[in-house]
């Protein structure tokens, strides 16, 4: 099941239509709107400050959030559109969609990497390099994962972990058809650099025989 859904503390909005909005901002708040669910749409205003904060966080448009309004039952939502100010890039308005619990979304979601100590190529002074920290999946909402586990038990050197490789929770899938990398097992760098160095004095040796013949 899912960790602990971020909470966004809202306010309901009283008044609509563009004076209310001017209102709401200059009192330092962001409008916006709560729609669907079979709910009528809820006008509500967020504090400036922190919905900034999360837009520059990053994938606010992919994470799920409890939404918190005093006096209301917490739903589910996901935001939809993030008006910005053309010359400030600052928002002005936000557009949230409720959830059911049925309901299909994307999210980002964490990958746990097991069993290191069972990984013969980590043995070894190998390095794991993981080029997908979080993967992108279309999941159900009322049954959202933590997170997805790697195991790592019987990788070496040079060994590549895709999605492919990932037993995936029950209906959730990759919003990337293609087989993607999420991790590799790459040699230690100074493995590396004394490869090279040896397949150089190897180059230089031949030189050398080819000019004494």
């Amino acid at each position: 099941m899912a960790g602990e859904i971020p909470d966004l503390i809202a306010e309901a909005r009283t008044g609509t239509g563009k004076g209310a909005a001017r209102q709401a901002r200059r009192d330092g708040m962001v409008p916006g709107i709560v729609y669907g669910g079979g709910a009528d749409p809820q006008p509500i205003q967020l504090p400036f400050n922190d919905l900034l904060k999360r837009l520059r966080a990053g994938r606010f448009l992919s994470t799920l959030f409890n939404l918190k309004i005093e006096g209301q039952d917490d739903v589910r939502v996901i935001c939809r559109s993030v008006q910005r100010d053309v010359v400030k890039d600052l928002p002005t308005h936000v557009d949230f969609m409720r959830l059911r619990r049925n309901s299909r979304v994307n999210l980002f979601i964490h990958v746990d990497f097991v069993n290191e100590d069972k990984a013969p190529g980590l043995k070894r002074g190998g390095v794991l390099t993981v080029v997908r920290p979080e993967v992108e999946l279309i999941v159900t909402a009322g049954d959202i994962p933590e997170s997805i586990t790697v195991d790592l038990e019987g990788l070496n050197i040079g060994d590549t972990i895709t999605i492919s490789d990932v037993t995936l929770p029950e209906g959730a899938k990759p919003t990337i058809d293609r087989d993607f990398v999420i991790a590799n097992v790459t040699a230690p760098s100074g493995l590396i650099s004394a490869e090279a160095s040896e397949g150089g004095d190897s180059e230089e040796a031949e030189v050398e025989e080819t000019a004494e013949d």
